[in-house]
């Protein structure tokens, strides 16, 4: 009995990871093809009869002629019924739908990627959304408005669960190495990190773990319906679920693996966030243990795997994380930006007046042009020192950050800085000028 689960299981593993079933949700969302290759072979975008291409599309794998897996076999019934289809309606789909290219080119390999047609550009525009609000651009701008003008008790503590998320996440994507869903029959609709490896979506585990603490840490402290707060955490997962399966980056499987990693690790870290917090705030020597976790947690991940930009993005996320970390015991050092004592919880949202709303948009608008220029000055002075230290070229910067004794370096003090200025530098500021 226990050989029979057994099969079962690793046979739903193989169905929830079979690109047909991405393929059908694009199909059915408006997303298809342009390749006319694509359309002899197959009802979405199919494969060559003997190929397999991975996730990137950079590899073949050859068997002899003849020897079909169940999985073409089913490609092959789905071929042939919907390539007439497709043929017949070829010479009118770019009237009814909008041919496109990824965003953003590959980011290890520069690759634009193929044409693709968009029939239902309302789905186009909110999965675009979708897969914005689990990158970290959005987190880089999301986390500093809310500790400007929201809440900096909850920013602190959603930082901490973003950092651990993230880096878990990168981590095991390393260890597994599984491709992302092959191409074809999958349409890319997105490139960019086409080249990364797939389980689990760290899209759909910060997409969990962000709205999911962020809810958890705000009732109860402010005062809000359950039915909202619930109701916009669940949409936010969702859509950023949903999306990743959208742009043909992961599998269903990718996704929900990612969903309960992910809750897993909330569970874990959920009751040790006052302790860590805490020991930020308060702690003679947390500035040193700090800044030591997260460089010996950055060579670490730097371990796994060679180079890709997952590398790059796990110690900007570590350096952000350490230098928020900082600005956290100092700011409690220097009695800047106080959390409000318990007698005044829960907080009572603001009335939404014009000028409040002009102002958080100066603080923010102001502070991002700090950053920027924190980025810029940043990235200016530690890339040529940095190679300069290790004897390594710099004038193709590019290549020169492929070496693990660069990237690492480099990202976490260019971003290390920006999160201590994030939480430390622009608050002290506004409060001096009588923003804050």
């Amino acid at each position: 009995m226990a050989g029979g689960l057994k099969v079962g299981f690793v046979r739903l593993m193989h169905y929830l990871q079979d690109p047909q079933h991405v393929a059908r949700f694009q199909q059915l969302c408006g997303v298809r093809g342009t390749d006319t290759r694509d359309k002899l072979s197959n009802g979405v975008p199919g494969t060559r009869h003997g190929d397999v291409q991975n996730g990137g599309g950079d590899a073949t794998r050859r068997r002899p002629a003849g020897a079909e897996t169940d999985r073409e076999k089913r490609n092959n019934s789905l071929a042939n019924g919907a390539a007439g289809e497709n043929i017949a309606r070829d010479n009118g789909d770019d009237a009814q739908g909008s041919a496109v290219k990824p965003l953003r080119r590959n980011s290890l390999t520069g690759d634009v990627g193929q044409e693709f047609i968009i029939e239902n550009k309302f789905l186009f525009y909110l999965f675009t959304l979708g897969t914005e609000l689990g990158n970290e651009l959005f987190y880089i701008s999301f986390f500093p408005f809310f500790m400007w003008n929201v809440d900096a008790y909850v920013s602190r503590r959603l930082v901490v669960v973003w950092v651990w998320v993230m880096y878990l996440g990168q981590c095991t994507k390393d260890v597994i190495r599984w491709p992302r869903p092959a191409s074809p029959p999958v349409v890319k609709v997105e490139m960019f990190y086409n080249s990364e490896y797939s389980m689990p979506s760290t899209h759909a585990m910060s997409g969990t773990a962000i709205p999911l603490c962020l809810f958890l840490l705000t009732y109860g402290r402010w005062e809000y319906p359950l039915l909202l707060g619930l109701s916009l955490a669940i949409s936010w997962c969702v859509l950023v679920c949903l999306s990743r399966i959208y742009m043909g980056m992961h599998s269903i499987l990718d996704i929900i693996a990612g969903f309960l990693y992910s809750l897993l690790i909330v569970v874990v870290f959920s009751p040790a966030l006052e302790i860590i917090d805490t020991f930020n705030c308060t702690h003679r020597y947390a500035p040193l243990i700090i800044i030591s976790l997260h460089v010996g947690l950055g060579l670490f991940s730097f371990t796994l795997d060679t180079w890709s930009t997952s590398r790059g993005d796990t110690a900007q996320i570590l350096g952000s994380g350490a230098g928020i970390a900082l600005a956290s015991h100092v700011n409690y050092h220097l009695g800047l930006l106080p959390d409000p004592p318990a007698s005044m919880l829960p907080l009572q949202p603001p009335s939404f007046t014009l000028g409040l709303i002009g102002l958080c948009l100066l603080r923010f608008l102001l502070g991002v042009l700090i950053l920027l220029a924190t980025r810029a000055v940043m990235k200016a002075l530690t890339i040529p020192l940095v190679c300069w230290l290790f004897g390594i070229p710099s004038g193709d910067v590019r290549k020169a950050r492929q070496h693990m004794e660069v990237e690492l370096p480099y990202r976490y003090i260019v971003y290390g800085t920006v999160g201590l200025n994030a939480l430390f530098l622009v608050p002290f500021l506004f409060a001096q000028v009588g923003l804050l």
